[in-house]
């Protein structure tokens, strides 16, 4: 009677089986790792988008209705390509509101004044300032643009400095971008608003 002796793997061939299944694992790995991440920067995104949509279509409510404060001064006190100050009613009760909108750093922030003492001020020490968004990614592209009475959609935006009494519309755009390393290029989101107590010719 014949007897088989079973071969026993040689050590070479146990090394190349390890690096063939320690290959296929970190394959595996490293696809599922990038689904993840793939998944985890589009649910960002995707919130990223949604919050920069309900910022702006509140900026754009309020500035459409923009009016003299509750002293009696010009609807928009300052107009820069990062900021903008003006008033408005926001509230329930008779008296304007001071706004303002503003970028620090990469955040985009939100500050009122409600007036106050006899006779009403506006004091700057009871401004009330919360982030609206934490990823400005603007670079050169102005947050704020301006346009006067004979923009038709095509023209371009008034030079700054503005002149405050000429603004009719204004042009509002938000870059957010949470990792520049992990995105393909930052989210977009653009609005403009006519400021109705101040249309002539528009």
């Amino acid at each position: 009677m014949r007897i088989f002796n079973e071969k026993a793997f040689s050590l070479v061939e146990i090394v190349v089986a390890v690096a063939i299944a320690s290959a296929i694992f970190i394959t595996v790995f490293n696809f599922g790792n990038s689904i993840f991440s793939f998944n985890s920067n589009a649910q960002k995104n995707l919130s990223a988008q949604t919050d920069a949509r309900r910022v702006l279509k509140n900026i754009v409510k309020e500035l459409r209705s923009a009016s003299p404060s509750s002293l009696g001064s010009y609807p928009i006190t300052l107009a820069g390509t990062s900021t903008i100050t003006f008033f408005a009613n926001i509230d329930t009760d008779a008296y304007k509101e001071q706004i303002r909108y503003f970028l620090s750093g990469p955040e985009l922030k939100r500050g009122v004044i409600k007036p106050s003492d006899s006779p009403l001020t506006y004091n700057p020490a009871n401004e009330q300032v919360i982030t609206l968004i934490r990823a400005i990614n603007n670079e050169t592209t102005p947050i704020f643009e301006y346009f006067d009475s004979s923009y038709a959609g095509t023209s371009t935006s008034l030079v700054q400095p503005v002149q405050i009494t000429q603004i009719r519309l204004v042009r509002v755009t938000l870059k957010i971008e949470e990792d520049p390393n992990k995105s393909l290029g930052p989210l977009i989101v653009e609005s403009q608003v006519f400021l109705r107590n101040l249309k002539d010719n528009l």
